[in-house]
């Protein structure tokens, strides 16, 4: 049991995250690949060429860590989401998966990827509220989730809204802030954090903790806290209060694609879809009324890990 090594490979709309750990949880090797996988994908719902090489790249690495690490094909999960949901040609990008690294891509649902997000980014908040609401911005979708508060949550109510940052900001043309555009993207995610605050009925659940995952809160919380470049690790499990949000993403959004790109928080790839991130993230935050959140670097590949090691354990 003792040597035993697990992975968790979570692979969203822009990027891919593996996480490796030691059979007590300890991390062993963690990374984050840029596959851009739904990059160009909004007119015609397909994966396209570049991107599947991409892809197929990224899992080739992941392949040969996994190997290096020494983790059996039973003790690791993959997982996928949105792009590939939504996708016409995703189900062929899987199989193209399996074919070149002989790792078993599952395309999960927005329950599931909810529930995984939830079992990796509750360590910050255990034990500080009765309930928790995490929600975690992707490329193609955002899942908001109110859970108890608990070693084992149960979900309350989730919902999963089929925009992030990367489709968004195509389908938007958000590459840079444009008040008229962004208004039509609120619109869209309105339909869906009304219907969470309504069927969760929030408001009836007054003792809670916000969490939010994805690298938009951790690269918000790196520029709050003036760590002079992106920083995840420092960044994870901070907290950033609404007024701290609200200036920080007021700057973000009087910044042109360029500044972005030079900008320490940002970063030239990130530069094409951080104002459409940053309209939903707000977006969603204003909409539950929220004061302050937790910034979590901790999310699907973290709640994969735990329950596979849950499972050797009996627990």
């Amino acid at each position: 049991m003792t040597n035993r090594t697990y992975a968790g490979i979570d692979l969203g709309s822009n990027s891919c995250k593996l996480l490796i750990c030691d059979a007590d949880g300890k991390r062993l090797y963690m990374e984050n690949f840029q596959t851009r996988l739904a990059e160009g994908m909004y007119k015609e719902n397909k994966i396209t060429d570049e991107a599947v090489e991409r892809g197929l790249e990224c899992f080739f690495k992941y392949r040969q860590l996994l190997d290096k690490y020494g983790v059996e094909s039973q003790n690791m999960r993959a997982v996928t989401t949105a792009a590939c949901r939504m996708a016409k040609n995703g189900e062929e990008f899987v199989k193209k998966v399996y074919d070149e690294s002989l790792i078993r891509l599952e395309i999960i649902d927005g329950l599931e990827e909810a529930k995984l997000n939830l079992k990796g980014a509750m360590e910050h908040v255990w034990g500080k509220s009765k309930y928790v609401v995490v929600y975690d911005l992707g490329g193609g979708s955002t899942e908001v989730s109110l859970a108890s508060n608990a070693k084992n949550p149960e979900i309350i109510y989730s919902v999963s809204i089929p925009w992030g940052a990367r489709n968004s900001s195509e389908a938007f043309d958000l590459v840079e802030y444009n008040a008229e555009r962004a208004m039509k993207l609120e619109v869209e995610v309105d339909k869906y954090v009304d219907d969470f605050l309504t069927k969760a009925e929030l408001d009836k659940h007054q003792d809670i903790c916000f969490v939010a995952t994805s690298s938009t809160p951790l690269r918000l919380v790196s520029m709050i806290k003036d760590f002079g470049n992106y920083d995840r690790d420092r960044a994870d499990g901070l907290v950033m209060t609404r007024k701290e949000m609200d200036d920080a993403i007021a700057k973000l959004l009087r910044s042109s694609r360029k500044e972005l790109a030079k900008n320490p928080y940002v970063g030239d790839k990130r530069s094409y879809i951080f104002i459409a991130a940053c309209i939903i993230f707000k977006r969603i935050y204003e909409r539950l009324g929220l004061e302050e959140i937790t910034a979590s670097l901790k999310s699907a590949k973290d709640g994969i890990v735990a329950e596979l090691i849950a499972r050797d354990k009996g627990n």
